[in-house]
């Protein structure tokens, strides 16, 4: 999460909402990619390429700065090999796995309301 002076009114509203179970999950897998990140990597570890294609519609910009907050909210890992040239995957941690059949529970939910 984006660091904040802790005397400022958003500092204090995200301490508020994540009180709650909800909110705080929310704030966890919210954004446009997120989501769509968690569900591709389910599938196991993919390079930023591979993942970049795989979502399909997000610029490099913003796919690393999902992955470096998800990586500091700690649901995803990094692995970056000593190799020429270097090569980087993410996977998903045991944290970001128990996301799992809530994004599929979210995705039930959406195709029974769009039908």
């Amino acid at each position: 999460m984006e660091n904040r002076k802790q005397t400022s009114t958003n500092y204090q509203n995200e301490q508020r909402l994540n009180q709650c179970p909800v909110s705080f999950t929310l704030s966890m897998i919210g954004g446009r990619w997120k989501a769509a990140i968690i569900w591709k990597l389910s599938e196991g570890p993919l390079r930023f390429g591979q993942l970049r294609e795989a979502v399909g519609g997000v610029s490099d910009r913003m796919l690393a700065k999902q992955l470096k907050e998800m990586q500091e909210d700690g649901l995803i890992a990094r692995r970056a090999y000593a190799e020429v040239p270097p090569r980087v995957e993410y996977e998903l941690t045991v944290k970001g796995k128990s996301l799992e059949p809530v994004l599929e529970a979210i995705l039930k939910w959406g195709l029974s309301q769009m039908r």
